[in-house]
C-alpha cells in the first residue's frame, strides 16, 4: 500500500537490526534484552526476523492491536481480502517479502502488465495508448536526466510538450506512484524507485502475507512506545512499564516522529528532526466499492487511468484478485483534501467519477463501500514517504 527505495524497504529495514536506531550506542549494556523494536509493521517485522536469526534477544512493540502497520488485510468489511494499505508487491523477484513467503495457503501471482486508459466514455485507442505510454517513458527519462545534474522537483524536469496528456502523466508519476504531486517530489528520490518493471499481488492480501511472516515472532500489541531515553542504556517507556535494552530500532512513520508522539531524551539532533519533515508521508487512499455483476466489464486486477484535464482524478484497480471488489485510488494533494472531508465525501466522489466514465447505471451495481483515511490515522498520519526536492540525502541520516 518507505524506505531508501521502495522496493528495498524491507531489506534496508532489516539491516538496521545490526545497529541501534539513529546511530546511538549507549556505553552500558544491560543483561537480558539486546534490542527493543518500536513498530511491528513491515520494517519492524523484518528487523525482528533478522535479530532472531542472529540469536539476539528482542522485544517488539506495536501500538495497534495487530501487526502490519500500513500493510493490513481486512476480512470483515467485504468478506473477501481487502488490503487497506499497501497492496502492490513491487519487484517480486527481488523483494524479500516474496522470497520469504510461506508456501502453504499464500499465493503470490504476477500483476497484469497491461493498462487501460479511459477517455470520457470510451477507452483509448491503440494509437492513443501508445502516445500515453511513450510520454510516460519520456517523462521518466527526463526526471532521471535531471536527477543526474541535481536534486530538483520532478515537476520542474517534465518535458514541455506533454500536451493534453500532461495531467494524466503527472497523476501516474506523482500521486499514484509517489503519494505526492510532482512539485513536492525529489527527482533523485524518484529516479531511485522508477526502474521497477514488475509487480505482484497476494491473493490472500498483502497484509495476510506480512502477518504470516510474523507468526513466530512474539509481539506486544496495543503497547505504544511513549518515550525513549538513551542517556545510559536504552529505556523505552510504555503504559505497561519501561523496557531496558542495549539498543532500539524505531520503525514508526516519519510523520509520527515529526509530530513528536514519542518523546526522546536527550532530544534528537536537529538534522534528524529536519529529516522527518523532508521525508514526510504522502497521501494515498482506497475507496473500495463492491460492484455486483462486473458492470465495468473489466478483468481481474485490471488497472485503469483517466485522460484527465486536471488533478481531480483517480485510478481503478478492478475485480481485485478475482473478487467483486473495485478500488478507486485517490492520492496526492487532491486525495489529501478529499480525505479531509470524510469517508462519505470520498465515496460520493468515487461513485460520481465512475459514473462519469462508465454511465449512471454503475451506481446501481454498488453494494457495500469503504474508504481508508491514512492521513487521520494517529499511528500513521499518512501513506508512504517521498523525499522533498533537494532532500533525498535525508534518507541516509535516518539509517
Amino acid at each position: 500500500m518507505p524506505r531508501i527505495s521502495r522496493r528495498s524497504f524491507l531489506a534496508a529495514s532489516a539491516a538496521l537490526a545490526t545497529r541501534p536506531a539513529l546511530g546511538a550506542v549507549p556505553p552500558a549494556t544491560p543483561p537480558g534484552i539486546d534490542v527493543v523494536i518500536v513498530g511491528a509493521g513491515a520494517a519492524g517485522i523484518a528487523a525482528a526476523r533478522k535479530i532472531a536469526t542472529a540469536g539476539r534477544k528482542f522485544v517488539l512493540l506495536e501500538a495497534a492491536d495487530h501487526v502490519g502497520g500500513r500493510c493490513v488485510t481486512d476480512m470483515r468489511t467485504f468478506d473477501v481480502p481487502y488490503d487497506r494499505g499497501a497492496h502492490w508487491i513491487h519487484m517480486p523477484d527481488l523483494n524479500p517479502v516474496t522470497k520469504l513467503a510461506p508456501r502453504r495457503g499464500i499465493e503470490v501471482y504476477p500483476a497484469p502488465q497491461s493498462q487501460k486508459v479511459r477517455i470520457g466514455r470510451r477507452y483509448a485507442r491503440e494509437g492513443e495508448l501508445e502516445d500515453f505510454l511513450t510520454l510516460r517513458v519520456r517523462a521518466n527519462r527526463a526526471i532521471a536526466d535531471a536527477a543526474r545534474k541535481g536534486d530538483v522537483a520532478c515537476a520542474q524536469a517534465l518535458p514541455n510538450d506533454l500536451a493534453d496528456w500532461r495531467a494524466a502523466v503527472e497523476f501516474v508519476l506523482g500521486p499514484f506512484s509517489s503519494g505526492k504531486d510532482l512539485a513536492q517530489v525529489s527527482a533523485v528520490d524518484f529516479a531511485k524507485t522508477a526502474e521497477r518493471d514488475a509487480d505482484a499481488f497476494c491473493r490472500q492480501g498483502f497484509g495476510t502475507l506480512l502477518a504470516a511472516l510474523a507468526e513466530a515472532i512474539p509481539v506486544k500489541l496495543s503497547t505504544p512506545a511513549l518515550a525513549i531515553d538513551t542517556r545510559r542504556n536504552v529505556a523505552v517507556e510504555t503504559a505497561q512499564g519501561t523496557i531496558t535494552a542495549r539498543a532500539a530500532i524505531v520503525t514508526v512513520s516519519t510523520n509520527v516522529l515529526a509530530a513528536e508522539m514519542i518523546k526522546f531524551t536527550p532530544e534528537l539532533a536537529d538534522r534528524h528532526r529536519d529529516a522527518f519533515g523532508k521525508l514526510s508521508l504522502g497521501s494515498y487512499d482506497h475507496v473500495a466499492l463492491e460492484l455486483a455483476d462486473n458492470p465495468l466489464g473489466l478483468e481481474s486486477d485490471d488497472l485503469v487511468f483517466e485522460k484527465s484535464a486536471n488533478a481531480r482524478t483517480a485510478a481503478i484497480l478492478a475485480n481485485v484478485s478475482g473478487t467483486s471488489l473495485c478500488l478507486i485510488e485517490v492520492a496526492g494533494g487532491f486525495g489529501r483534501d478529499l480525505a479531509a472531508h470524510g469517508e462519505a465525501a470520498m465515496v460520493d466522489f468515487a461513485t460520481d467519477w465512475l459514473a462519469g466514465l462508465y454511465g449512471e447505471e454503475v451506481k446501481k451495481a454498488i453494494r457495500r463501500s469503504n474508504a481508508t483515511r491514512w492521513n487521520s490515522d494517529p499511528l500513521a498520519l499518512g501513506a508512504f514517504s517521498a523525499a522533498a526536492p533537494g532532500a533525498q540525502g535525508a534518507r541516509r541520516i535516518l539509517m
